[in-house]
C-alpha cells in the first residue's frame, strides 16, 4: 500500500507505542482478539473454590474471606426488607450434612426444597452495624432448580 492510499476494511493502522510507525492489524486478527476477550470474561474468577457446605464448616478459618461456589438444598428461606428499604433474602444451604447460611440482596430465585448453586464470599464472622453473623456466604450469584 502506498502512503496516500486508504486501507481497506480488512486492515486497520495503529501507531506503535515504541517507534510511531503504523502497525497493521487484519480483520481476522481483530475478530480473534474479540473472541478471546469474550471467552476470558465468561471464565469464573480464578480464586473461586468449588466446595460443599460441610467442607466449609469443617474448616471455616481456611475459607474465611474466600470466593466460593457451592450447591445444596435450600431450607429456612426468608425474604425481608431492610430498614433502609433494600430487599434481601437468606436461606440455609445444606449438602445433607451441615448447612451454611446464604445472604444476598434482591429477590431470590429460590424456595425451600429447591437445589441451589451459590457463588459468593464466605465469612466466618460478619459484623454489619450492631449484628454479628457467623459462617455466612454473601452471594453474588444464586441459581435454583
Amino acid at each position: 500500500m502506498h502512503r496516500h492510499e486508504r486501507p481497506g476494511p480488512e486492515a486497520i493502522s495503529v501507531s506503535s507505542p515504541r517507534d510511531g510507525h503504523p502497525v497493521r492489524r487484519s480483520f481476522p486478527a481483530r475478530i480473534t482478539l474479540a473472541a478471546l476477550v469474550l471467552l476470558l470474561a465468561a471464565i469464573r474468577p480464578a480464586g473461586a473454590v468449588e466446595v460443599s457446605p460441610s467442607e466449609i464448616l469443617a474448616a471455616p478459618d481456611r475459607f474465611d474471606g474466600q470466593a466460593v461456589t457451592l450447591q445444596g438444598l435450600v431450607t429456612n428461606y426468608r425474604a425481608r426488607v431492610s430498614q433502609r428499604g433494600n430487599a434481601y433474602y437468606t436461606f440455609d444451604l445444606s449438602d445433607g450434612r451441615r448447612p451454611v447460611r446464604v445472604f444476598s440482596f434482591g429477590d431470590s430465585p429460590c424456595e425451600d426444597g429447591m437445589t441451589a448453586r451459590v457463588e459468593g464470599t464466605f465469612e466466618k464472622l460478619k459484623r454489619p452495624a450492631q449484628h454479628a453473623f457467623h459462617n455466612e456466604v454473601t452471594a453474588t450469584r444464586v441459581t435454583c432448580r
